[in-house]
């Protein structure tokens, strides 16, 4: 009898397949945020305007189905007076903060139409920031969906993983063999669960994340595929890079790996955003290769910097079937990530009616 996603026939799908939804929370933790939470409303305002992509004559959603998720009444109103005119379906679910990347199911499908919800469990990052609610979050959505649910003991967060679609894994060392998420678990042992989980065929190890990330290194910032064989990564163009070294060497690792078809990386380089600095002078973690890929159209985060237009302008040319924009997220990343961090999407096919 079955008991993976692998043995099933389940697999995880590229981001640039067809999504049913994509799975967002409404920031509302005024402690965690202060004066960064009105910024950060009207940056997740603007992404669920592009994810949804409304016609602007009649309102009509043109992109994915946007759902929600948000803690109690007075947040539901709160976000519903934000979003007049963004096609938005509410979900009122008790939650922490808004990284859904994180802390949601990671939907996988198995090529027959059918899609599943694998939860895994959730430490709070190696235990560094642990909200209330947010461990129980992945079950909630998968019950709302009525998916067949996945679960599995061990400690894995979405934007530690980066997938091709069709058996190749991205992932980090300093993330996943971090003695702070499964201290038991070696490189094999992770390997093999990512097989189970995912239907990773192949894991390609990266080893560092950026300066001052709160993920310990979740790939997601550093490298993504935008369609089968090819990843982009990106490269210091300041002298005064924070992560200079770190994205050189991702560069030449990413240049010497293979695919689980056995083909070598096509890599392409985007500029990164260089230093970007909170309020008190503090190095964030930016990064351009933290953009969501949506139905209709790709969300590319900037930062105020100078290299916002260049990045965007390369990551349009690498999504000509998509329209692909670039939005603020300096306010976001106060709380420690950017699009791809706050999103997940649920893909398309069969679909259980919810509960």
């Amino acid at each position: 009898m079955s008991t993976t996603p692998y043995e099933a026939g389940y697999r995880q799908p590229a981001e640039w397949e067809p999504h049913e939804a994509v799975w967002v929370g409404w920031p509302h933790l005024a402690e965690e945020w202060r004066e960064d939470l009105e910024p950060a409303r009207a940056e997740v305002r603007e992404l669920l305007r592009a994810i949804g992509d409304p016609d602007p004559r009649t309102g009509v959603r043109r992109g994915e189905t946007v759902r929600l998720l948000v803690p109690d009444e007075a947040a539901e109103r709160d976000a519903y007076e934000a979003l007049r005119g963004i096609p938005v379906a509410f979900h009122r679910v008790p939650f922490g903060d808004i990284w859904l990347r994180d802390i949601a199911p990671i939907f996988v499908t198995d090529g027959r139409g059918r899609v599943g919800a694998a939860r895994f469990e959730f430490n709070g990052w190696g235990g560094k920031y642990l909200f209330e609610h947010d461990p129980e979050v992945a079950a909630r959505i998968a019950e709302i969906t009525a998916l067949p649910a996945f679960a599995f003991p061990f400690v894995l967060e979405g934007g530690a993983v980066e997938v091709d679609g069709a058996g190749t894994c991205l992932t980090t060392r300093q993330c996943l063999l971090n003695p702070n998420r499964n201290p038991s678990m070696d490189e094999a042992a992770v390997e093999s669960a990512l097989r189970d989980a995912l239907g990773a065929e192949r894991v390609l190890w990266l080893d560092q994340g950026l300066d001052n990330d709160h993920t310990d290194g979740h790939v997601d910032t550093l490298a993504r595929f935008v369609a089968p064989g090819v990843v982009v990564c990106m490269e210091p163009r300041d002298g005064d890079d924070p992560n200079r070294d770190v994205l050189h060497a991702i560069g030449r690792a990413l240049d010497a790996m293979t695919d689980a078809e056995g083909r070598r990386l096509e890599v392409v380089r985007i500029p990164s955003p260089g230093r970007v600095v909170d309020a008190r002078g503090r190095v964030m973690p930016a990064s351009y290769v933290n953009f969501y890929i949506g139905n209709r159209t790709v969300a590319v985060p900037t930062y105020g910097s100078r290299w916002d237009d260049e990045a965007v302008e390369r990551l349009r040319a690498l999504f000509p079937g998509r329209r692909t924009v670039g939005l603020s997220s300096k306010a976001i990343l106060t709380g420690g990530g950017a699009f791809h961090c706050i999103t997940q999407q649920q893909p398309s096919g069969f679909q259980a009616r919810e509960r």
